[in-house]
């Protein structure tokens, strides 16, 4: 059927799943498209047709504000549709979430707070209040370190690290996630960077200040392993620092991201850093935020000082 059609009769719009996908997502939160590529999952060409019946349909309005341009529902739409709209919306709410777009809309939402799209709105941030900023000053707080980025995936942590640590090792066991990550910035004198598995680390025994396991345990095949090889690497006195993610029920990530497992429990976190000799072992869970399905637990422990050990 083609698109004049359609949008001769709107409701016809609302039988193609993706169409009716997109709509669910806007009576939530309004959304740019890219928003909407990464919660969708699909090709940005396919998307943007969605959206132009949709608007040729009466059902879905661009708003320009702050340099970007808005998606909504139209409030008014078509004739017929407006009197619908309290009907739809509430079927929207009761909708079965059959793919996940509201784990990943809860995400795009958490990163645009981080970027400070959207300044116009009543609950934007304070102006200058960014947790990357005060993720740097933490670095003016801290020793000159050296830190092994253990499953570094696409560099992001790895370049926020270099910024104040003596030395990083970002390591990887894919080789195109290394390449990607070295391709993600400008590279850095104090970085360097090694395939290799995690649970068979090619560095010696105390090689390293502070050993990191960040958002990695839940992809890998052997986690206390993996756990183990970070304390082996770690010196007298460092630190290894796990952030995962708490168990969910989000299914739809084992295909789509290549998780192994639905998340890591705190005290299975604790269980491994202990097993694996280190002292001070502790664990607590980030703060959770509503609607949000996704909370991280940070776990750390310490190697004992030398002549610590009984």
């Amino acid at each position: 059927m083609n698109s004049s059609r359609l949008s001769a009769d709107p409701f016809r719009l609302l039988g193609e799943p993706v169409r009716l996908r997109i709509l669910r997502l806007l009576a939530r939160e309004r959304l740019v498209v890219s928003e909407l590529v990464r919660i969708l999952g699909l090709a940005q060409s396919g998307v943007s047709r969605h959206l132009r019946m949709l608007r040729e349909g009466g059902l879905v309005r661009e708003e320009k504000e702050g340099g970007w341009t808005w998606l909504t529902l139209d409030p008014e739409g078509p004739e017929g549709v407006a009197a619908a709209w309290p009907t739809l919306r509430r079927g929207f709410a009761r909708a079965e979430d059959e793919h996940g777009d509201d784990a990943r809309l809860q995400v795009v939402l958490r990163e645009r707070h981080e970027r400070r799209v959207g300044w116009g709105s009543e609950s934007a941030p304070e102006p200058g209040r960014s947790w990357a900023a005060w993720a740097r000053a933490l670095g003016h707080l801290l020793p000159p370190l050296e830190v092994a980025d253990l499953g570094c995936g696409d560099g992001a942590l790895t370049r926020e690290v270099a910024r104040w640590a003596k030395r990083v090792v970002a390591v990887d066991p894919e080789a195109s996630k290394l390449a990607r990550a070295r391709a993600g910035g400008a590279e850095q004198a104090n970085v360097s960077w090694a395939q290799a598995e995690l649970d068979a680390l090619p560095f010696e025994d105390a090689s390293f200040d502070l050993a990191l396991l960040s958002q990695v345990l839940h992809a890998v095949e052997t986690p206390r392993a993996a756990v183990a090889e970070a304390a082996r690497i770690t010196r007298p006195g460092g630190t290894v620092l796990i952030l995962d993610l708490l168990p969910h029920d989000e299914s739809w990530v084992v295909e789509r991201l290549g998780h192994r497992r639905l998340g890591i429990g705190g005290d299975e976190a604790e269980g491994w850093l202990r097993e694996a000799g280190l002292e001070s072992v502790r664990w607590e869970e980030a703060a959770r935020r509503r609607g949000n399905p996704f909370t991280v637990v940070v776990a750390s422990g310490r190697q004992p000082r030398e002549g610590a050990r009984s």
